[in-house]
C-alpha cells in the first residue's frame, strides 16, 4: 500500500492533491464507519443477550448472523435492502432526498454527517502529515475516534473492541517513534488510564455517583499511547472545557436537565485530534 502511494506521487507533507485523495478515501471510509456506528452497539447487545440465555439455560434469542458485513444494509422501518446506487457516500443521501426509496421513512442525518466529517478530517490530516506511513497511521487514529465519538454520543458506550485496538495500535506505531518515543507512549497509556480512574473514584467517594465510565479510562489510555504522557494534561483540560461548555449550553437551551449525564468520549476524541495535529505547536509555545 505504502509503495503504491509513493509511486502515485503521494508523499509526506501536505498539498491540495494529497488532501483531495484523502478526502475521497475519507468518504469511502465514512460510509463503512456508519455501519460500525450503527451495528456495533447492536452486536454487543445481542451478544450479551445470547450469553445470558446460555447461562440460564434458555434458547438463544439471536441465532441469525449479524455483524459488520451481514446482513445487507436495509431500511430499519420496511427492511428493504439499500440499492448499490444509493450507497454512494453523500450522493446517495442527496439522490434519495434523505428518505427511504421504498417507504419514504426519513434517513438519519447522522449518515451524511459522518461521511462529511470523515472526508474533511481525512483531508485535514493528510494536509498536515501527507499520506506516507505517518499520515496513514494518523488517518487510522482519526477513523477510530470518529466511530467512538458517534457511538458514545448515541449510546454512551465506548466499546472495548475499538478502544483496546486503538491503544495497542498507538504503541505499535510509536515503536519507531512516529509521533512520540515509545517510552513516552507506554507511560502515556498507563497515565491516561490511571488519571481518569483516580478522578472517577474521588468523585464517586465524594458524591456517591459515577461521573464517567470505564470506557473513558481506556480511551484516555489510547490517547496517551498515541500522544505520550506530556499531552495528557492538555487533552484533559481541553476535553473538560469543551464538555462543560456544551453541557452548560444544552442546559441553558433546555435541551437537557442539569443532572443528566453527557458522554465524555467525543470531547476526549476532539482534544486528542487537536493534540495530534498541533501538539508540537502547543509544546513550542510552552502550553504543556
Amino acid at each position: 500500500m505504502f509503495e503504491l502511494l509513493t509511486l502515485a506521487g503521494v508523499q509526506e507533507g501536505g498539498s491540495v492533491a494529497v488532501a483531495a485523495v484523502a478526502a475521497c478515501l475519507g468518504l469511502l471510509i465514512g460510509s463503512f464507519l456508519n455501519v460500525v456506528i450503527h451495528r456495533l452497539p447492536h452486536m454487543m447487545e445481542r451478544e450479551a443477550e445470547n450469553y445470558l440465555a446460555r447461562e440460564t439455560g434458555q434458547s438463544l434469542p439471536h441465532r441469525e448472523r449479524y455483524d459488520l458485513w451481514t446482513p445487507r444494509s436495509a431500511c430499519p422501518r420496511c427492511a428493504t435492502p439499500v440499492a448499490a446506487r444509493h450507497n454512494i457516500p453523500l450522493l446517495g443521501y442527496l439522490l434519495l432526498r434523505g428518505r427511504c426509496a421504498h417507504c419514504r421513512e426519513a434517513i438519519s442525518l447522522r449518515y451524511p454527517v459522518v461521511e462529511a466529517v470523515s472526508a474533511l478530517m481525512s483531508a485535514w490530516v493528510a494536509w498536515r502529515f501527507g499520506l506516507g506511513t505517518t499520515g496513514l497511521a494518523a488517518l487510522a487514529f482519526t477513523y477510530f475516534l470518529i466511530a467512538l465519538s458517534f457511538i458514545d454520543a448515541r449510546t454512551q458506550l465506548l466499546p472495548d473492541s475499538l478502544t483496546l485496538p486503538l491503544l495497542w495500535l498507538g504503541l505499535l506505531v510509536n515503536l519507531a517513534g512516529a509521533f512520540v518515543p515509545l517510552r513516552d507512549a507506554v507511560a502515556g497509556a498507563a497515565a491516561g488510564y490511571l488519571v481518569l480512574w483516580a478522578i472517577y473514584w474521588i468523585f464517586r467517594l465524594a458524591t456517591g455517583k459515577e461521573g464517567m465510565g470505564y470506557g473513558d479510562f481506556k480511551l484516555m489510555a489510547a490517547l496517551g499511547a498515541w500522544l505520550g504522557w506530556q499531552a495528557l494534561p492538555l487533552v484533559l483540560a481541553l476535553a473538560s472545557c469543551l464538555g462543560a461548555a456544551v453541557g452548560l449550553a444544552a442546559v441553558a437551551l433546555r435541551r437537557q436537565s442539569s443532572d443528566q449525564a453527557i458522554p465524555f468520549g467525543p470531547y476526549l476524541a476532539l482534544a486528542g485530534m487537536l493534540m495530534l495535529l498541533y501538539g508540537k505547536s502547543f509544546l513550542s509555545f510552552g502550553l504543556y
